[in-house]
């Protein structure tokens, strides 16, 4: 099982994109997400893809690290595509069998939505990796500040978020060292069976629970008081790379739209 670089990791860096605001890169993500169910075509799919793609050059991230990221996350593609194949009963009949008819409408709508999901999950993983964890959850916390006013705990779900963000690579990491420790010992874990889940999910989950004991000790220890005295971003204040910004997602959104159109 080789190393990857997992959702929530923090890639270092000084691109334009590393030194934008936590909270312009979390709306802009928001909104390049949003652009790519805009998209209606493969040739508008395709303009979001490239986008995409440019930034993470913009970002100095390798993109075979950024596919590597979000591999824990591929089976939501895998899984979506199948019951696309599936339940899709448009176009030609490729194959069929009992009650499982396979169309050609079928296999054109797998495709397109594991694509859009892949460019989302790269979306979101791109500004997992160009902003520290704790800056994602100030931003998460500061835009949900007028919903305080409603009862709305916001501190305490952008924790929840910031936990789970740093909580994903730490997974990743003892899921490496379980494998290599049981490979270690003469394990054969090379089909996935359910010996071989068991081997790795049950001291993964022990060391989970272990991590989380010790989170909450330490944060006990520090008489950890929620939002109380707590340090936060800067004021807010937008800068020439967060306006660039908003200017790129705009025109990547007017071109998405006019790519609908065109005849195909």
């Amino acid at each position: 099982m080789p190393d990857i670089t997992c959702i929530g990791r923090y890639w270092p860096g000084d691109s334009p994109i590393h030194r934008m605001d936590a909270r312009a890169k979390l709306l802009l993500s928001l909104a390049v997400m949003a652009i790519a169910f805009v998209a209606q075509t493969f040739c508008s799919l395709a303009v979001v893809a490239v986008f995409v793609a440019g930034l993470f050059v913009l970002s100095g991230i390798p993109l075979g690290s950024a596919l590597r990221s979000i591999v824990p996350l591929i089976f939501i593609v895998v899984i979506t595509a199948l019951l696309n194949v599936l339940f899709v009963q448009t176009g030609d009949v490729v194959a069929h069998w009992w009650v499982i008819t396979i169309t050609t409408g079928g296999i054109r709508m797998a495709a397109f939505i594991a694509v859009r999901l892949v460019i989302l999950l790269l979306a979101m993983s791109l500004l997992t990796l160009t902003t520290p964890t704790l800056d994602i959850t100030d931003a998460f916390e500061y835009l949900l500040g007028p919903f305080r006013r409603f009862g709305l705990p916001t501190h305490e779900l952008s924790m929840m978020m910031g936990l789970a963000l740093r909580f994903m690579p730490l997974f990743v990491g003892e899921l490496t060292t379980i494998y290599r420790a049981q490979v270690s010992r003469g394990a054969v874990l090379s089909k996935w069976r359910v010996s071989t889940l068991t081997a790795l999910l049950v001291p993964l989950f022990t060391s989970a629970f272990r991590h989380a004991e010790t989170l909450s000790a330490a944060m006990d220890a520090r008489c950890y008081h929620g939002a109380d005295g707590r340090t936060r971003l800067h004021p807010l204040s937008y800068t020439s790379l967060d306006r660039n910004g908003v200017v790129a997602v705009a025109a990547l959104l007017a071109c998405v739209v006019a790519a609908n159109f065109l005849p195909l």
